[in-house]
């Protein structure tokens, strides 16, 4: 989805001959990642962060495109609704001191945007789901007016005619009816990217699936949806049914989401999740490049193909961790790590960012011998379960004997993890205080029981019993920007509002 288009509508040729090349791509991009040396060089990461803009009341600013004409810098840009935006910041290698270097950056960028959305009244505010937000906010004119969101809502109108039901469980269970995507604008998230060797991709990939549930508990900052507490992160059942393509006899088959956990456990390599995405899903966004690529001539002759058909697929295809092939640099694929929420504050999504990498390069080489013990569906399920409890989840974990998985505590686990975690950062050259750093958060968030989701219900909880009135969220959302500002991490931040 990060390619710009120039148009918002696509003929039935369109879409027959968009995966006609999507097909032939990936046969070409079978035989590039069969190279023995593509995609070799030095680990690195890099991250995407999704943002709110809010005006005086904490209500939604809709400026993101006047934000962005005077900001001008390449590195920001408009996500789906118009009081969202994205900073896209710069990769480094993954030793020495990579979360310092992007966490200073996105400081940076964080206060340019602040300083030019302040003379129009808005602030910059980076939280999982912005507590303050309504029904209202969210339907069809919320939508950034570009293009790629109107194409992205086409495409998915095509396969589904009836409005976008979302139903969701909590404390205050909600059901609410949606014109259109704009839902899914209510989601801001910090994405990570992990440069990963193909030889070792399946590994590292099954790693990440693995652990995710894990870093998602105790980094979960998305209590609150349309003035309903629901999960620690409502966003993982938002995304899915705010872009849910299928209808409703589609759902009862169990036919595949459009966004999901995945299938199974990778056994080979990236491929296969290209080519599951391909097969699945039908083409929403068809655009086609011009001149036609001769993906695989180029592959045979000793090249790198662009595979922008193929790319563009992917891109539909929401996973939360997410293959990615870039033709940058020579080549290469990465992981995309799409569940950590955004906020609370810089540090805390370093920390959360350093504790989900370390330990999916940890068990890189641990977790072939401990698929056996641990069927995909029960990881799955972790993720879902770490979304709606947070870091006080049950979750099921792979032991050596059986029976198993067997039932631990999400702050047990996080707790007996955390060396492994710092084990795996070590291996990819970070320096030894940098671990220390997001290790010392990640220990006061155990200590205190506190990730951003669980002081936003306390902070609630002090305003008063039940479900939550628009002036409570507005006087919670003030104390949670008047805690981000002082920088501290969050299981520091005082609870009174």
């Amino acid at each position: 989805m990060g390619q710009e288009l120039d148009r918002d509508s696509f003929t039935d040729e369109e879409f027959r001959e968009f995966a006609q090349r999507t097909r032939e791509q990936l046969k070409a991009l079978d035989s590039l990642l069969a190279r023995e040396d593509f995609g070799e060089g030095a680990a690195s990461v890099g991250a995407e962060l999704e943002l709110n803009i809010v005006d005086a009341d904490g209500r939604p600013l809709r400026i993101n495109r006047a934000v962005l004409a005077q900001v001008l810098d390449p590195r920001c840009a408009p996500e789906l609704d118009r009081f969202n935006l994205e900073i896209n910041l710069t990769p480094v290698v993954a030793s020495g001191t990579p979360f310092s270097q992007i966490g200073a950056e996105m400081k940076s960028l964080m206060h340019t945007l602040g300083e030019v959305a302040a003379p129009r009244g808005g602030r910059i505010v980076a939280v999982g789901i912005l507590p303050t937000l309504t029904a209202t906010d969210l339907q069809r004119d919320a939508l950034t007016d570009l293009p790629r969101y109107r194409a992205l809502s086409n495409g998915l109108r095509r396969w589904r005619e009836s409005p976008f039901r979302l139903n969701m469980d909590g404390a205050d269970p909600l059901e609410v009816t949606a014109d259109d995507i704009g839902f899914e604008g209510a989601n801001t998230s910090l994405q990570f990217h992990l440069r990963t060797r193909v030889a070792d991709f399946a590994r590292t990939y099954n790693a990440a699936q693995l652990v995710t549930p894990i870093a998602l508990a105790v980094g979960a900052n998305s209590p609150v949806f349309c003035g309903h507490r629901l999960w620690d992160e409502t966003r993982v059942a938002l995304f899915k049914q705010s872009l849910d393509h299928r209808d409703a006899e589609a759902v009862r088959r169990r036919l595949p989401a459009r966004v999901s956990y995945g299938y199974g456990w990778v056994r080979q390599g990236p491929w296969e999740l290209f080519a599951e995405a391909a097969s699945l899903y039908p083409p929403i966004i068809p655009r086609l490049a011009e001149p036609r690529e001769d993906a695989l001539g180029l592959v045979r002759a000793g090249g790198v193909p662009v595979l922008r058909e193929l790319r563009l697929h992917q891109g539909t295809v929401w996973r939360w961790n997410r293959a990615i092939y870039d033709p940058g640099m020579g080549g290469h694929v990465r992981i995309e790590f799409r569940a950590l929420p955004a906020g609370p504050t810089t540090a805390d999504m370093m920390a959360s960012a350093a504790f989900m990498i370390g330990l999916t390069v940890a068990f890189r080489d641990r977790v072939d011998a401990l698929l056996p013990t641990m069927p995909f569906l029960y990881c799955e399920t972790n993720f879902y379960r770490a979304a709606q409890d947070g870091i006080e989840s049950t979750l099921l974990w792979p032991e050596p004997d059986a029976p198993s998985p067997r039932m631990v505590s999400a702050r047990e686990l996080v707790g007996r993890l955390l060396p492994l975690a710092a084990e795996g950062l070590a291996t990819l050259g970070v320096e030894d205080a940098e671990i220390a750093r997001c290790q010392d958060l990640i220990e006061g968030r155990l200590a205190t029981r506190t990730t951003g989701a669980r002081w936003q219900r306390r902070a609630l909880a002090s305003l008063g019993e039940g479900q939550p009135t628009a002036e409570m969220l507005q006087r919670m959302l003030e104390g949670y920007v008047r805690e981000a500002r002082t920088g501290r991490p969050v299981h520091e931040w005082r609870e009174a509002v």
